[in-house]
């Protein structure tokens, strides 16, 4: 018999899930469809990856789940090869690449969506843009890096990237650093609503006025960006149908046996109060 759980492992601060809605609505949906199979979503939370490793060494010798989502990757990425070797069926969410050697796979066109991110500002008339990037380290970060850069040559402006780490304080300091340069960018793209939230509030600080003086676009829409005054502009991905269909692709996984790849809808943008033409 099985142990009719599916796991998955959180490497980041336990306080994070509380304050960014994107892991919270992607298990809903996951747990929403394990929930019809009469299965349910073993979570553990940890500090980095050896601890998650040493997770899935524990659960691969106790036979305590059945299958792993597993997200975030990163450059160099060992997590793949110890859960091939324990044998524990994997779904990888996201990532830099379509299809993944032998691994189901629920991929995000992370690359596109920044170019039309970049194309959206700049037929504003934006020609400085700053980008406030998640950890440097996780594979889909760098896709969006790549893409940022490389559509900001493309379109002819000045694109400039600032570490962050989904925080907001981190969210705070990227945004002082970028407005507080010499030639400051008319506009910031923020890779969550944590930190796209911290900027608006920095912004405020610094007497700037959203979106006339900087526009402020979000990743991941969700109920902070509703919410502030005026509302962020965002990328907006529905994460609970996300959820479902990671679900879906591990449920395929163990009835098959076989790895299938499938592509999450591409994030849209909607466009709110925080984003406006570039003033003469």
């Amino acid at each position: 018999m099985g142990a009719d759980a599916i796991g998955l492992v959180l490497a980041r601060p336990a306080r994070m899930l509380g304050i960014e809605p994107f892991f919270m609505e992607l298990i809903g949906g996951i747990e929403e469809t394990l929930s019809c199979d009469d299965r349910s979503l073993l979570l553990h939370v940890v500090p980095d990856h050896d601890a998650e490793i040493a997770a899935y060494r524990r659960w691969g010798h106790g036979r305590l789940v059945d299958a792993v989502v597993l997200v975030n990757l990163v450059v160099d990425d060992l997590r793949p090869a110890v859960l091939a070797e324990l044998g524990l069926p994997t779904v990888v969410v996201g990532g830099p690449e379509r299809a993944l050697a032998d691994v189901a796979h629920v991929w995000i066109d992370n690359a596109q969506a920044m170019r039309d991110a970049v194309g959206y500002l700049v037929d504003l008339g934006h020609t400085t843009v700053g980008r406030v990037s998640g950890p440097a380290a996780l594979a889909h970060t760098r896709s969006r890096t790549e893409a940022f850069l490389t559509e900001c040559a493309t379109q002819g402006v000045h694109g400039v990237v600032v570490e962050g780490d989904y925080g907001e304080e981190s969210g705070r300091r990227a945004a002082r650093t970028l407005l507080g340069r010499n030639d400051p960018p008319s506009a910031l793209v923020f890779d969550n609503d944590v930190m796209a939230v911290a900027g608006l509030g920095v912004a405020n600080e610094l007497g700037l006025t959203v979106p006339h003086d900087v526009s402020l676009l979000a990743w991941d829409d969700s109920p902070l960006c509703r919410l502030a005054h005026p509302a962020l502009s965002a990328m907006s991905l529905d994460v609970h149908a996300m959820g479902v269909q990671v679900a879906d692709a591990v449920l395929n996984l163990l009835a098959s046996g076989r790895p299938t790849t499938s592509t999450a809808p591409l994030p849209r943008l909607v466009a709110r109060g925080s984003t406006a033409r570039r003033p003469r």
